[in-house]
Parts: C-alpha cells; sequence; structure tokens
C-alpha cells in the first residue's frame, strides 16, 4: 500500500512539474510581447500619458514578479491583460498629441499680432513727453520689460513647438497670452474680444 501511495504521489509531482513548466514558455513569451509593445511606446507614454504609461508598467512588473516567484499562470494572466493596454497607450499618445495641437492652435494664434501691438503701443509712448493718465513711469516699465519676456517665452514656445514638445510649447504659450493680456490692460489698450477666451 505504501509503494502505491508513493507511486501516486511521484507521478502527482511529475504532472504538477510538467503543468508548471507547461505554462513557463508561454507566460516567458507573454511577458516578452507585453514588455516589447511598452518598450515601442515608453518615451512618449511617459510624456504624454504618464498615469497610463505608470499603470502599464506596474501590471508588467506585477507579472515579472509572479514569473520570478514561479506562478507562471498568474504571471501569463497578468502579461495577458498587459499586451492590449500597452498596444492601447500608442493610440492614447496620439490622441492627446492631436489634443495639445489643436490647444496650440487655438492658444498661439493672434498672439504675434497682440504682441506687435503691445510692442507699437510700448514704443509711441516711448517717445511721448507724457504717459496717458493712469499710467506712472514705474507701470510702463514694468510693461517695457514684461514685452521682452513676452517676445522670450513666444519665441521657446515655437521653439517647443517645432521640436515637437507639445506640453511645454502649449505652457508656454498659455503664459504668453496672460502676459501679453495683463500688459495690454495696464497700458490701457482695448483687448480683442477673442483674445479673452
Amino acid at each position: 500500500m505504501k509503494k502505491h501511495v508513493a507511486q501516486v504521489v511521484a507521478i502527482g509531482v511529475v504532472l504538477l512539474l510538467a503543468a508548471c513548466s507547461s505554462s513557463k514558455v508561454p507566460a516567458d513569451q507573454a511577458i516578452k510581447a507585453a514588455e516589447s509593445a511598452y518598450d515601442a511606446v515608453k518615451v512618449e507614454a511617459l510624456k504624454y500619458v504618464p498615469d497610463q504609461a505608470q499603470a502599464v508598467e506596474t501590471s508588467l512588473n506585477a507579472a515579472k514578479a509572479s514569473f520570478a516567484k514561479g506562478d507562471y499562470e498568474a504571471a501569463l494572466n497578468s502579461a495577458k491583460d498587459v499586451l492590449p493596454k500597452a498596444q492601447g497607450l500608442a493610440s492614447a499618445v496620439a490622441a492627446k498629441k492631436d489634443e495639445l495641437t489643436k490647444k496650440w492652435g487655438e492658444v498661439s494664434a493672434g498672439l504675434p499680432r497682440l504682441v506687435e501691438a503691445i510692442r507699437s503701443r510700448v514704443d509711441i509712448l516711448s517717445k511721448s513727453k507724457k504717459l496717458p493718465a493712469g499710467l506712472d513711469q514705474t507701470k510702463f516699465n514694468g510693461a517695457k520689460s514684461g514685452l521682452a519676456e513676452l517676445t522670450q517665452t513666444l519665441s521657446e514656445a515655437n521653439g517647443a513647438f517645432q521640436s515637437g514638445n507639445l506640453a511645454d510649447a502649449v505652457a508656454k504659450v498659455k503664459l504668453v497670452k496672460d502676459k501679453a493680456l495683463d500688459i495690454m490692460t495696464t497700458l490701457g489698450m482695448q483687448v480683442p474680444a477673442g483674445a479673452k477666451s
């Protein structure tokens, strides 16, 4: 009887090891596929959709941890969940880029004209013998230095946009717009209705 039980246990162990090793290869392949899909979009995903990228990375690390512990079934299931999420990052990145490009167009449209209008007003006031009522020399000097900052930041925003750093470009162009509106108000200029939105 003992010999028979020992044989059954031995057969059970062999079957268990075979089952484990049979899921090891698919788990390894699934992890590699998920990792490859994530690596293909990782840099841009972390830049444009960092929360989603971080979630994929966390899930991928969990799959690797399960694999390292020898829990190949859990590793396989985790990796199978990660793969479509990793592949979906490319679409999420493209959607975010489209959104930022559209935002760039909305915010940057007309900014060069605003900056030029401010420059023209500053030039006229610089040549004038007396500043208009409500505008003292300190405010005027602040507006002049603000104009220099505007020009610099707008140039940086354009550079960021040209190099594909859309998030930075949009952030900078928003700063330019807000600062331009403040300067126009300080100089007593009429702010165009479309520029306020």
